[in-house]
């Protein structure tokens, strides 16, 4: 059971989606060996891992320290706040059953503060919120709790008044949905993700059906790319209503399929992300312990000491 051929990855989004996705809630750190043994397996060379990683670490995603004669990274917390996001968004509960109301944003930010603004409409969109004019942003599902904070980070609540309970039109309920959301292109992306990975779950169904289980590194492949490649939708699916979509949505049915998909390679890909040496809690620890001068001793020594490039 090969891996079909795919487009080249972004060798940054393949480390988030990695730390994001296996290594942030184990530990946080993962050993640079078993690191690019783990992106050789994806199919990334050490030359471009070697270069994204540094180049992360420069931009504050993430960290390099060495323990003893080996080195790990882990993720700062900057680089946690943004991961634990988008896996809230890609992994979390789906919107309850709909009121009929809507819930707008309204903002004027001074023209000072317009990479501000910028960022508060990207934002908001991968929360849902489609743009009905400048300055106006309108979703079916509120997302109380993660607006207050992206207001709050962004430092931006003296600039937005927001407004619940409003009811359209259905003519211009279908007007604004048609313009806010190309909703046919997005169903479009989710034939594609149903059409590449629904043969290789009815494979998987077969061996496991008959015992004949994939290699572990193997189910961590299948397990990794359909996550990297189902990533893109929390940014552009604003989990309309059914009653607002097209009939026969593939939205629900590319859900469907990464979700039994990740289930049954779950325990072999953990049996080789083990097995590769990538985790590294414990180290940590002793990082952190050494960095704040608690064994000035073993730093003389050598055992545990700071590095500039994790190499």
């Amino acid at each position: 059971m090969r891996h079909f051929d795919r487009p080249s990855a972004r060798t940054q989004l393949v480390l988030f989606n990695l730390f994001g996705d296996y290594v942030l809630d184990h530990g946080g750190s993962a050993w640079t060996t078993g690191l690019l043994d783990v992106l050789g397996r994806l199919d990334i060379g050490q030359r471009a891992a070697r270069t994204t990683l540094s180049r992360m670490k420069r931009r504050g995603w993430l960290e390099a320290r060495r323990v003893g004669r080996r080195s790990l990274y882990r993720a700062t917390p900057k680089a946690g706040a943004l991961l634990r996001e988008g896996g809230q968004r890609l992994f979390g509960p789906r919107p309850g059953a709909w009121d009929g109301t809507w819930h707008l944003i309204a903002y004027s930010l001074p023209v000072e503060r317009r990479l501000t603004r910028h960022r508060l409409r990207t934002r908001l969109s991968w929360l849902g919120y489609g743009t009905v004019q400048p300055g106006t942003l309108i979703a079916a599902h509120a997302r109380t709790d993660e607006v207050d904070g992206v207001v709050r980070e962004l430092e931006v609540g003296p600039y937005i008044h927001r407004f619940r309970g409003a009811r359209l039109d259905p003519e211009e309920q279908d007007r604004i949905v048609r313009g806010c959301w190309d909703l046919a292109e997005i169903d479009g992306r989710y034939a594609s993700f149903v059409q590449r990975y629904q043969p290789a779950l009815r494979r998987l169904r077969q061996r496991q059906a008959t015992n004949r289980l994939l290699p572990p590194d193997e189910c961590f492949v299948w397990r990794f790319w359909a996550t990297y490649d189902y990533s893109e939708f929390p940014r552009i699916d604003p989990l309309l209503p059914d009653e607002l979509l097209p009939r026969r949505w593939r939205g629900h049915q590319a859900y469907a399929v990464l979700t039994e998909l990740r289930r049954l390679t779950d325990g072999p890909a953990w049996e080789y992300l083990k097995s590769s040496g990538l985790l590294a809690p414990r180290a940590v620890d002793r990082a952190r312990a050494a960095s704040a001068g608690v064994t000035a001793a073993s730093r003389r020594r050598g055992r545990v000491k700071v590095s500039g490039d994790g190499r």
